[in-house]
């Protein structure tokens, strides 16, 4: 078969590794921001249901100033 050291197969081995990992990682994060830009873990329908479910009736205005304090924590 090939004649190489071991050494050197045992570094290609290390680097496959670490560059098959850092590829992963990159495309798993841009995967995630796109699914999170589509899918947003809270909307103002949901907002809505939990003031809703506090025994309040939410204004416009009150689901707009939650949904903008969620949008600047971030």
């Amino acid at each position: 078969m090939w004649n190489i050291p071991i050494w050197l197969f045992i570094v290609l081995i290390i680097v496959a590794i670490l560059a098959g990992a850092v590829t992963g990682f990159f495309l798993a994060k841009n995967y995630f921001k796109k699914y999170l830009e589509k899918n947003p873990p809270i909307n103002e329908q949901m907002v809505r249901a939990m003031m809703s479910q506090m025994g309040r009736k939410p204004s416009e205005k009150q689901v707009r100033q939650v949904m903008a304090s969620i949008k600047q924590a971030k």
